[in-house]
């Protein structure tokens, strides 16, 4: 009589999580808070909805954007990247020296994003090969980045970058910036790569349980070691894109990013608990940002209020994903 063993059930991917994790209704209050402050600044000021306060607006809200998708993607993984303000410092230091010395541009922009892209692979490996919690993994890589930025740099500003690199970020397109036009290139991108691709269910499904997914089949460590690459990679796209806009390599560009990048994130609809939130939550969090910033300029508001105004709004959002959370059968 053959022997019969007993093998425990597969646990299949959450799909619920997997395949909706990305509807609307997470960023729904976002950008319900997006639309009453563009209808708020559009009453208290007349200079918001011109064309030159709009065209700063997005290139200001552009970079936030952009490596507010990459930290999207570590924080749907249930991890963190506070790393990726120091990252996008060197990259963009890293460009413009390389311009100065007179490498070509295009070769310039491309060690700039490589160089980004390298560290978050770091990042990934630290995290899965060694062990490490991501909080104090890339801790370490934010104290390393802006360590390395600042010897190369001598804590000095590197000026000098050719007009053509300037006008990459600084230049239009139909009058369309063009830091606009990357940035919604990011963002669609991630979108279908979330919603459209098995890598953006593989990501869900981490961030949902890691152990259910190894079960699963998906591929855990490669999968969080991309997440962490790609953060790194939109970081050092943001560094170049930044010291585009600049005109010049600055060693202390990026500081703070990485909270404002968390915050974005969170505000958009994202849960640090992972497999919640959305590339259109990230985006609609960093135009929040964006807007109140921009609108306290424009009311001549004390910048420390808006500081305590974002604040407050983070707290609500992670207050309302808790509550979300018990309720939820």
């Amino acid at each position: 009589m053959p022997r019969l063993v007993w093998r425990e059930p597969v646990p299949a991917v959450d799909r619920r999580i997997v395949t909706l994790g990305s509807l609307a209704g997470r960023e729904s209050g976002g950008l319900v808070v997006l639309l009453v402050a563009i209808g708020a600044l559009t009453l208290a000021s007349d200079d918001f909805l011109t064309a030159g306060n709009l065209s700063n607006l997005a290139r200001q809200v552009a970079i936030f954007a952009i490596i507010a998708v990459g930290q999207l993607l570590v924080i749907l993984t249930a991890g963190i990247d506070l790393s990726v303000g120091s990252v996008l410092g060197l990259a963009g230091a890293v460009t413009a020296q390389l311009l100065v010395a007179g490498v070509p541009a295009l070769l310039a922009i491309l060690c700039g994003v490589l160089i980004g892209t390298v560290l978050g692979l770091v990042n990934g490996l630290l995290v899965t090969r060694a062990k490490l919690p991501p909080f104090i993994a890339t801790l370490g890589m934010l104290g390393i980045a802006r360590g390395v930025v600042l010897v190369i740099t001598d804590a000095q500003t590197v000026q000098g970058l050719p007009e053509g690199f300037q006008r990459i970020a600084n230049g239009t397109v139909a009058g369309v910036p063009n830091l606009l036009i990357v940035a919604a290139l990011v963002v669609a991108a991630a979108w279908f790569v979330l919603t459209r691709t098995v890598f953006g269910r593989y990501v869900y499904a981490v961030g949902s349980n890691p152990e259910s997914a190894r079960l699963a089949g998906v591929p855990v460590r490669a999968v969080t070691i991309s997440v962490y690459a790609i953060a790194g990679l939109l970081a050092g796209l943001g560094g170049v894109l930044l010291t585009s806009r600049l005109g010049a390599g600055i060693p202390t560009a990026g500081t703070g990013f990485e909270l404002n990048a968390i915050a974005a994130c969170v505000i958009g609809g994202a849960s640090l608990f992972g497999a919640k939130g959305s590339a259109l939550g990230a985006a609609t969090g960093a135009l929040i940002m964006g807007v109140l910033n921009n609108g306290g300029n424009l009311l001549a508001i004390n910048a420390f209020y808006l500081q305590i105004a974002i604040g407050v709004l983070i707290l609500v959002a992670v207050g309302f994903d808790q509550w979300n959370s018990r309720s939820t059968p």
